[in-house]
């Protein structure tokens, strides 16, 4: 306590009422200016807290685009990786539909050879049918002579009628011969003229037709391959400036970011010096308020270690357990049940010390709300993350550039200005102020006291 000791000797009670009144403490016309000073001051940090917030906005929308150039860009790649397969198998194909027009007229020459042979087979069949005539009538001449010769001649009338029969057999199976291979034949010529696409035709065959249409749709597949290949490469380099550009403005974003947070700095280094002057300026009954209270939590949590109600492990626990199904993430430590007792008599009661005090919390050294003020601390709608930013902000962790200054202050108090993000892309600019929470003599958080222009 000797820390918060030595602070409550420059503390002014806290008026009560729905407005903090300023001292006039300090000499009048200096102290005047110096208020004035102030208020200008102020005016430069909400300017520089909304610039910022600005930044903030147009850095993720940037992001946003410079991950969507990227996925573009990559898209792209593919796109043009997929054209020139696509080119590399029109020209495979055409090719292959060369080799198998080539390979039909080959067949075409050997089916050619094959009715050569066919129709020779039909010459060899008609000699066959003109012997087995001549056959027929050799026999018929020597049946006629053995019927003359009588009982002598019975023998070779056997004989002679027999040849006559296998002559006249002979003779319809070579006609049948000649028959089926005249038809064979027509068809295998036809088939053959089909294969050879005779120019003397006047057109090509319908198989060539076929294989010059397939040719000609792989030509246009080819074209539109090629054509498709180079808009890609067009549009890949575009998005390759679009991303350099998206690179170069996230670079100048960075630029301004650091510019704003010096300038903020500056405006928040020049209010905390103001109000450590000891000239009563309009931020500070706020101070004086966010000191008394983090002595009060401070004193709430020596006593509750004193009397066993808690341990120095378990009061600094960091093991932060996620609690499930929770969006945003909310945890639990060893000393949120203790926070839920001790801290509402606090917190809420800062609350009523202004129309213009918008929270009161105290968080651990790494940002970690145990037990917000109660309208705060509503439990989370299923999927309704929107609602629950603005409404479930209890054991949640907020580590941001604000919350984690103001969580590692050791400063006797630290006074910024920043954008409360509320959800669904609403933001409320506000001043805050903090004081250190010390436990015997260990720097266990910060109390966090927001507050309205």
């Amino acid at each position: 306590m000797a820390f918060w000791k030595r602070a409550a000797a420059e503390l002014a009670p806290a008026q009560q009422g729905n407005e903090p009144a300023l001292s006039p403490r300090g000499g009048e016309p200096q102290a005047q200016l110096v208020r004035n000073i102030a208020h200008s001051v102020s005016s430069v940090g909400r300017d520089a807290a909304e610039v910022r917030g600005v930044l903030e906005d147009t850095q993720k929308v940037v992001m946003a685009q410079a991950e969507a150039m990227g996925a573009l860009s990559n898209e792209l790649t593919q796109v043009r990786h997929a054209q020139q397969a696509i080119s590399h198998a029109t020209e495979q194909s055409r090719a292959a539909v060369g080799r198998a027009s080539h390979a039909l007229e080959g067949v075409g020459q050997e089916v050619g050879g094959i009715v050569q042979t066919l129709r020779e087979v039909s010459d060899a069949a008609s000699e066959i049918t003109k012997i087995a005539l001549q056959t027929r009538l050799v026999a018929f001449n020597a049946s006629v002579e053995a019927r003359r010769a009588g009982e002598a001649g019975r023998g070779f009338g056997v004989v002679a009628d027999a040849v006559k029969d296998l002559a006249g057999k002979v003779e319809a199976s070579s006609k049948a011969i000649m028959g089926t291979v005249l038809a064979l034949d027509g068809r295998i010529e036809a088939f053959a003229r089909e294969l050879r696409n005779d120019k003397s035709q006047g057109q090509p065959s319908a198989i060539h037709q076929a294989f010059a249409e397939v040719r000609g749709d792989v030509d246009r597949i080819a074209d539109s391959a090629r054509q498709s290949e180079q808009t890609v490469e067009s549009l890949s380099g575009r998005a390759n400036d679009l991303e350099k550009e998206v690179q170069q403005a996230m670079i100048s974003l960075d630029t301004a970011f650091s510019c704003s947070d010096r300038f903020l700095k500056l405006s928040e280094q020049l209010i905390e010096q103001i109000a450590g002057s000891g000239v009563e300026v309009e931020d500070s009954p706020y101070i004086h308020a966010a000191q008394q209270a983090a002595a009060d939590i401070s004193a709430l949590l020596e006593q509750a270690l004193a009397r066993g109600q808690i341990d120095t492990a378990q009061l600094f626990d960091d093991q932060y357990r996620p609690i499930a199904g929770t969006q945003p993430a909310q945890h639990l430590t060893q000393f949120v049940e203790l926070a839920d007792r001790l801290f509402p008599a606090v917190q809420e009661r800062l609350l009523e010390f202004s129309n213009k005090v918008v929270y009161c919390i105290a968080v651990d050294r790494n940002g970690y709300v145990p037990t917000h003020n109660k309208k705060y601390c509503q439990p989370q709608r299923s999927g309704d993350v929107v609602w629950n930013t603005a409404n479930s902000r209890y054991r949640r962790i907020f580590n941001d550039r604000t919350g984690l200054a103001s969580a590692r202050n050791q400063r006797p108090f630290l006074l910024q200005t920043y954008r409360r993000d509320m959800g669904g892309g609403n933001f409320v600019l506000l001043k805050e102020v903090s004081a250190p929470i010390m436990v015997k003599g260990r720097h266990w958080g910060g109390l966090r006291l927001a507050f309205n222009f």
